[in-house]
């Protein structure tokens, strides 16, 4: 009964999503996540690293924005990777 009152409702009994594998930059592992802003794509990610044990996260975000997911998607990944040669650790920090 619950199955199909799932299904009625539009509820799925299906697992979520696998979340995307990262791109992996010089110990670092790049998410990109651009965000959508009306007809564009704002430049975003976030990056990690494992120090010490422990996972530092940082977000980041641009104000370039791109006209299609696929343009922002590679231009996020390429901001990132030049943050990490710029920046290293102390993105952390």
């Amino acid at each position: 009964m619950t199955s199909f009152l799932s299904r009625l409702l539009g509820k799925s009994a299906a697992t979520p999503p696998a979340a995307p594998e990262p791109i992996l930059h010089n110990d670092f592992r790049i998410f990109p996540d651009p965000i959508k802003e009306g007809s564009t794509f704002r430049i975003a990610a976030r990056i990690e690293k494992t120090i010490a044990g422990e996972v530092k996260t940082h977000r980041l975000i641009r104000a370039d924005t791109r006209a299609t997911l696929d343009e922002a998607t590679e231009a996020s990944v390429t901001k990132a990777k030049q943050a990490i040669d710029q920046l290293g650790d102390t993105l952390f920090g």
